[in-house]
Parts: C-alpha cells; structure tokens; sequence
C-alpha cells in the first residue's frame, strides 16, 4: 500500500536519514523506534504529505485511506464529545447520502449503459460504506468513546469542557472511528490509563483489521502489538522482523557482529600498512607496494556507529528509616464540589506500608489513586482517619506538578549542584549523564527542554536526596523506553520504600512487590506482586 523507497530528509545542514527502504503492507504491524529527534514524527509526516523527502519518493496506492493521530489535537469546539468522533466520518455520512440518491435514481427509466455504470458505481459506494462502517457509526463512536474512559454521561458534554489530557482521548478515538486502510499512532498511550491501554489494545488486535504503523514508550503495548520493528538510528532506518523485545536482542547481536567484523578489518589494514611502511623504499617491491595500495584503497571502510553511553550512577544508599514506614487507619477522603454537596473519592482505608515495599497503587481513572499519595505525601488532609509517619522516615514526592518547580532560567548542571551543594562538578554531570544528559547538553536552559527532559532532571533531583520513601505519581509520563528503563533500574536497587502510580505495566511487573486496589471507593491490599494482583482479579 506504501512504499518508501530511497528516502533522505534533511533538517537544515541535519541529516535526520539517508536512503530508507520500507513498505507498509496490508495488516502489517509496524513500530517506529529510535532517540528523540532521530525522525519517527517525520516518518508519519511524510506519509501524510505534511513534509516531502529531499531525495526519494513515497508512494501510495489510489484510494488507500490514511488516519493520523498525533500529540497535537488542534482545535475543539462547538460540538459534544461523540458529535466530534462522528465527524471524522464526515465523508461516510456523505457517501450514505449519495448511495441514497443512487437508488432513487436506479428507481426511473435510463439506458442500459447508465444503468450500468450507475450500478458499477452503486457497488463501490456500498463497498466502501460497509467498509467505512456507515451501517453503525453511532455505536461504534459510542463503544469507542466508552473502551477510551469517556462514558456515556459524558457523551454530550461540550469538548471545551475537557481537559488537555482528555481531548487526547476525544482525538483518539476519532481517529480508532475512521477505521482506516493504515493507521498512524504517535504515541497513543501518552494520555491513558492502564483500563484504557488495556481496551486499545484488545481493539488493535482484535478489531482494527487495517496496518498499524506506531511509536509508543509502552514497552508491553508494542510487545503485544508489533510485528515489525522500524529503527531510526545514526541516520539509517533499519527492519527487524520481531517485536520490541526481539528488536533489543537482535540489535545487540547485531553490533557485535559489527564490532568483530571491524576488528578484523582493522587487523587485515595494519598488515597491510606494516607492509607499506616496511618496503615502499626498496625498488624490488614497489609492485608490490603498490598493488597494496590499491587494494586497501578499494576496500569499504566498517564503521562503527557513535553510540550514546550509558552510564550507571551509583546513589549513596538512604538512611534507614524503621520497619513501619506509614500505618493508616480509616482514612477517607470527600471533595467539595463547586456547585454543592460532595465526591466520595474513597473510605475506611486501612494498612500498612513496611520497609523495603515497592508498592504499586491502581484501579480506574479517577479512582483516588492519586489523591492517596498526596495524602501520604501531607500534599492535602484526609477528610477522616489517621495515618502515621514511622521512625525516621524522610518523604520524596514526585508528581507532574515537580517539573513546574524547577527554576526555568537554570541549567541542569546548576540545578542539580543546587540540590547536591555537597557534590563536586564530576559527580554532578555522572548524575546528569545517568539520566541522559550528556556533553554540552547539561548548559541547557530548563526553559527550553522537553516534559520528558524536565521529568529526568526532577527524578534525578529526588534521586539524589537522601530519602527513604519515594512517592511517586506517574513517573514514566514522558519518559522514552531507555529513559524507563534507567528510572526502573534506579528503583529496583533503591534500599528505601516506594509506592507509586503509573499506566506503564511492564514497570509495575517489574517492581511492585505489593499492590494496593482502590476500587469502588475502597483499598484492597495484595500481598503479592503486579502478576499476582492481576491473576487474583482476572484481569489481562
């Protein structure tokens, strides 16, 4: 359906890639990897026609029908949640009519050769409109709608009354609508809870029957999803035919086939040069000389591609608090509502958090997740109930509303020497470095960086301190996979207690030691990890 043929994009004097080959075929399942800034918007824009190549084409076939969800949702106004979703399908509902005015023109006397090519026509249009899902577009935005959090209270409300984060799913799910040949999903999970990850996924794989081409920082969700892998990588774009999991393994196979095949090549040129260098001055060898020559001339050079490091930080060990870190007893929370009376958020909560436990928190959005750490964060009071800080417990809290307090006409060195006055220069940039800040990158304004850049240096910054107790709300928000998997590594040696909240299930599988459900107003407490909890609740 699409070809990508020879394809080199230029930003400026940049050069985002260079001759990328690959094709998008019908029920393909393909995910775009690589850096930020390495090319996968560009890879989406061109498809759409938003940006063109400097060199290359892409082709693609006649009446394929393309649906492009990107981060940025345009404006929104003057229609209800479900009228936007349905019109998407603008042309659906047109083709509806026009099959209409066909049969009521099939209904009077014509030729033969009209009545045939109205009927030629007649067939595509109703083949595309079964095909559009024309016959249930109501139910399917409503369905749609639902499996994406928005119920059915909320399918009349004006979509300026949604918050950022929701018009996400609004745009979304006109997108799913649509139902198109390929469909283009830049980072569709940004904005969700897991319910919600958990539906999309369950309609891509079972639903969506078109090509999915797609970049996502939810390590599961591709796992689940993809079949092919797209690499965007040193300027090249690269096929592996695998999931995320097989595209980490095969890459790394493939670089030490690389290195290997460079040291080789390296051994057989200094041969040859030793060669040169030892006999060019005599006269009885200059053929050979020179035959040397030539043939190191026409060898094509291995290169090894420059690689961003990783470099591990080790962070001092916290004090160590006592064995009951929180104990909470009956703790309830209400919120005032602004027209009168009030939301029950959740009641009777009652536990215990020990030392040592990394706890996940989760249930339905708007469950009181959130509200719950802030409580135990002392970032608001509970409405009833006690809950009590252990022994020597030091609180670390980190939430989206932590980017909004980094000074914005600061470096990231200077940040974060602020927040470890005791530390020389070296160890700093190690910390820095440790969360992806590397080189001159750490002279950065905090004005000018990314959420998910501001995000690393507030994780850094708590990191850093000594504290014992890391509350955490929604960490993985902006972070890419790599960025993921420092902070995940960072925690799994961390010696002091977390309980966090976050969408990403691959992070909670591999840290939660414990799980506490709010459900319907209420805790349950799991005394198992992530897999536990969902084998116990039936869940996917």
């Amino acid at each position: 359906m699409i070809h990508i043929n020879q394809v080199t994009v230029r930003h400026g004097a940049q050069v985002l890639f260079s001759g990328a080959n690959f094709q998008i075929l019908p029920h393909s399942r393909i995910g775009l990897v690589g850096p930020n800034g390495a090319g996968k918007s560009t890879i989406f824009r061109l498809i759409v026609g938003q940006e063109a190549p400097d060199e290359g084409e892409v082709s693609i076939a006649k009446q394929t029908v393309i649906g492009y969800f990107s981060q940025s949702v345009g404006d929104m106004a003057g229609r209800s949640a479900l009228e936007e979703v349905k019109a998407v399908s603008a042309d659906v509902v047109r083709l509806g009519q026009e099959i209409a005015q066909m049969e009521a023109a099939m209904s009077k006397p014509m030729d033969a050769d009209a009545m045939e090519k109205l009927l030629e026509r007649y067939g595509e249009a109703m083949e595309q409109f079964e095909k559009r899902g024309g016959y249930d577009l109501e139910v399917r935005a409503q369905t749609i709608l639902t499996g994406l959090g928005i119920g059915p209270d909320d399918y009349h409300r004006p979509v300026e009354s949604f918050s950022g984060g929701w018009k996400m799913r609004i745009a979304l799910a006109r997108v799913l609508l649509q139902n198109p040949d390929v469909l283009l999903l830049d980072e569709p999970t940004n904005h969700l809870d897991v319910e919600s990850i958990i539906w999309l996924e369950d309609w891509l794989l079972n639903t969506y029957e078109g090509a999915l081409v797609m970049t996502s920082h939810d390590r599961e969700f591709m796992n689940r999803l993809i079949k092919t892998i797209v690499a965007i990588e040193n300027q090249t774009v690269t096929s592996y035919t695998g999931n995320y999991d097989f595209y980490e393994r095969e890459r790394e196979i493939r670089k030490e086939n690389l290195v290997a095949s460079f040291n080789r090549q390296q051994e057989k040129l200094a041969k040859e040069e030793a060669f040169i260098a030892r006999f060019k001055a005599r006269a009885s060898h200059a053929a050979q000389v020179q035959s040397r020559i030539k043939k190191i001339d026409k060898i094509e050079r291995i290169e090894i591609p420059a690689e961003q490091r990783t470099v591990r930080f080790q962070f001092n060990p916290p004090p160590r608090s006592g064995d009951e870190v929180v104990k909470f007893d009956h703790l309830s929370k209400v919120w005032p509502l602004m027209q009168g009376g009030e939301k029950l958020v959740f009641r009777g909560a009652s536990g215990m958090i020990r030392r040592g436990d990394k706890i996940a928190v989760v249930g339905v959005n708007g469950a009181g997740k959130s509200t719950f750490l802030k409580i135990l964060a002392g970032q608001t009071e509970a409405t009833s109930g006690v809950f009590t800080l252990g022994t020597g417990v030091n609180v670390g809290y980190f939430s989206q509303h932590a980017m909004e307090t980094l000074s914005p006409n600061k470096s990231i060195v200077d940040t974060l020497q602020e927040a470890m006055p005791e530390m020389n220069v070296g160890v700093v940039r190690n910390l820095a470095a440790a969360f992806l800040f590397q080189g001159d990158e750490v002279e950065k304004n905090i004005s000018i960086l990314s959420g998910g850049e501001k995000s690393r240096v507030a994780l850094a910054i708590l990191l850093a301190k000594p504290l014992n107790f890391l509350i955490l709300d929604e960490p993985t928000n902006h972070l890419d996979i790599q960025s993921r998997d420092i902070l995940l590594g960072a925690l799994k040696h961390f010696t002091g207690t977390v309980i966090l909240v976050s969408h990403d299930r691959h992070f909670l599988r591999s840290l939660a030691t414990r799980v506490f459900e709010i459900d319907r107003h209420e805790l349950r407490v799991y005394e198992g990890d992530y897999d536990y909890y969902l084998w116990k609740t039936k869940s996917v």
